[in-house]
Parts: C-alpha cells; structure tokens; sequence
C-alpha cells in the first residue's frame, strides 16, 4: 500500500511540476473583444526564473491602435511608433529591482480594436536581470507561445461596447 501511494504521489508531483510552466507565460485580457471598439488591456507578466524581470516590450497587432496607458510606480514607460506614426512597441523598464522570482505585475493600457474581425497576436519580450530574453512570440502550440485576442463582431459578444470617451454604443 506505502509503495503504491509514493508512486502515485510522484505521478501527481511531476504533473503539477510540468503543468506550471505552461500556463505561466506572459498574457493579454481579455481574451475576446468587440470590432471597431475601445478596449482596455491588461498585460500579466509573472516570473518563471530566479531572478528578475527588468523589462517587457509589446508589440502591437496589426490593426490595434495604441492610445494610452496607466503609469505604474517604479516602472518607466516608452513608446515606439511606426512610419504611419502609430505605436507599434510599448516597453516597460523597471526603475528598481522589477518584477521578483514568485511576483507578478500587470500593466495597463486602451487601445482602439480593428473594425473587422480577426485574431489579434500580442508577441512580447521578457528581459531578465541575468541577461536573458524569453521571446513570447509562438503559436499556441509553441513552449512559448504569444497571447491571442479574438476580435470579433460586438453582437456575438452579447454586451456593449465603449467608444473612445467611454460612451455606451449598442450593436
């Protein structure tokens, strides 16, 4: 009896231990947002190494346009903007020691979706205090795959959505 429940104890420690890492990676709320609407964002960066994160860069998807973002204390915030002068980066650098092993932070922004619908591929950049870079950028099949949002048509959301004042708009 000991034996059989020490194997089934290592069986349950090493699916917990390989389930972790996969869904610890750096996301994007919410997951489905409405065509041609003003969104706020939400960006999760949670540490998976020992050592710090210092810095994290977003890429825009294509059709998303970036307004603006909510400062958060102890992390600096840049812009980077493309030909057409739209942003197409956002990068948060950590003014002080950044995000700890076992933290995470969250970072906040609005944007305007693209009036039709598609699946909106947010690729970002995980620096470490060590030097590493973890390229969240794959497909959902990928060990580290970028977060998606579905942009689709605001009915079959079921729910308002907001224009760029926060006005309600019914679909």
């Amino acid at each position: 009896m000991f034996k059989k429940t020490l194997w089934l104890g290592a069986i349950l420690a090493s699916l917990l231990l390989f389930s972790v890492p996969v869904s610890a990676h750096v996301t994007v709320k919410p997951a489905e947002s409405a065509a041609g609407s003003w969104e706020t964002y939400t960006v999760k960066v949670p540490v998976e190494k020992d050592n710090a994160t210092t810095k994290v860069v977003l890429s825009m998807p294509d059709g998303v346009e970036f307004q603006q973002y909510e400062p958060v204390p102890g992390w600096k915030t840049s812009t980077k903007t493309g030909k057409n002068e739209k942003v197409t980066r956002v990068t948060w650098e950590a003014e002080n020691g950044g995000i700890q092993p076992g933290e995470f932070q969250q970072f906040t922004f609005t944007a305007k979706n693209p009036d039709k619908e598609q699946k909106a591929a947010w690729n970002a950049y995980q620096y470490y205090k060590d030097g590493t870079i973890v390229e969240w950028t794959g497909d959902e099949n990928a060990d580290t795959p970028h977060a998606i949002t579905s942009i689709v048509d605001a009915a079959k959301l079921g729910h308002e959505t907001v224009d760029a004042h926060g006005a309600s708009t019914k679909e």
